[in-house]
């Protein structure tokens, strides 16, 4: 495990970089406020999964503002945004690009030109993902593990940092496809846009009936998001944390000797090594932003569910009983005792 030394806040060095985190993160969240009302545990989703380099699935009813969210956030960050609009006729080279032959008009001579697709940005918004066949969104699985795609066997690197928010709606299920299990995989966390509250609904009204716009700024860059996803990696988690995830992973499979009963009565396939690691890696990002030097018991518990909730596949016992992933996750936390300090 990580030692206390790998982020010492007496070192000169490390405060300043801890010091210019927090403050980023803080001026982001500023911006993003003047557009976005409400939905504060999505944003810090959000920006753990852009600030530990992972990839964030967002699923919510229509008019949740996801689209806005993801291009607000994109703005303040500095960075390359691009935005596919997933559709049932879309091709994975629309996608990732394509050659296309170009003739010199001096010369004659004809060659092949790759012109790039929406993938080669920093943020690539995924709008409506499950719209699209299987074959279309796995255009995508390359570049969210490697950061490249192959295109008539040439390999290209994507620019970096880069990241896959990719929004989807739960309720309109006609027309859909369901994104495979090893696409889903690698998603860090798939967080749930509900309803605002009756008082945030009126600031909403507020904000978007009026002449004035807001102008969102840019606060960072893709440098600075480089470093801090280097600095959050050097937060230590105590060895007894670490195995309590572990642990907690493992019991989601109902073949393991550790998984509870309602677990082996509900769920077919539970989550992988994948999880664990995610879950560490946003632990540690939540700790720093709550000005913390070390992973706490809280930032694990705080995440499990989101990281959790699209890899586990539950069985017709769970939907016949009318229970959901969030339930069985929520039993599990329940039921896993803290690990002792």
């Amino acid at each position: 495990m990580a030692s206390i030394a790998q982020l010492d806040p007496d070192s000169a060095e490390l405060k300043k970089r801890i010091e210019r985190f927090q403050k980023v993160r803080d001026a982001i969240l500023g911006q993003v406020r003047q557009v976005i009302v409400g939905q504060e545990e999505v944003l810090d989703q959000i920006l753990i999964s852009l600030f530990v380099g992972g990839h964030c699935l967002i699923t919510g009813l229509p008019g949740t503002a996801k689209t806005l969210m993801v291009r607000t956030i994109a703005q303040t960050l500095g960075l390359v945004f691009k935005r596919i609009q997933f559709t049932p006729d879309l091709m994975p080279s629309d996608i990732t690009g394509t050659d296309i032959i170009e003739e010199d008009p001096t010369t004659g001579h004809r060659r092949w030109t790759f012109v790039p697709g929406p993938i080669f940005g920093n943020i690539v918004l995924a709008d409506e993902i499950n719209r699209t066949p299987p074959k279309t969104q796995s255009a995508l699985l390359e570049a969210m593990q490697e950061l490249s795609c192959t295109v008539r066997g040439n390999h290209y690197k994507l620019p970096s940092p880069f990241f896959v928010l990719a929004t989807q709606n739960p309720i309109e299920l006609e027309g859909t496809y369901p994104l495979p299990e090893a696409q889903l995989d690698r998603f860090l966390f798939n967080t749930i846009l509900d309803y605002l509250s009756a008082a945030d609904e009126v600031k909403v009204v507020d904000l978007t009936t009026a002449t004035r716009v807001a102008q969102v700024e840019t606060v960072t860059s893709a440098e600075e998001i480089l470093d801090f996803q280097q600095l959050i990696r050097m937060v230590p988690i105590g060895e007894s944390l670490a195995e309590y995830v572990v642990n907690l992973v493992r019991a989601t499979r109902q073949n393991s000797g550790s998984a509870p009963d309602f677990v082996k009565k509900y769920v077919n396939y539970g989550a992988s090594v994948r999880a664990a690691q995610f879950i560490v890696l946003g632990a540690k990002a939540r700790a720093l932003t709550h000005h913390r030097y070390h992973v706490a018991y809280e930032d694990i518990t705080a995440l499990a569910t989101p990281v959790l909730r699209h890899r586990i596949l539950l069985n017709f016992h769970a939907e016949s009983d009318r229970i959901d992933s969030d339930e069985i996750l929520r039993r599990l936390l329940e039921y896993m005792p803290p690990p002792k300090v």
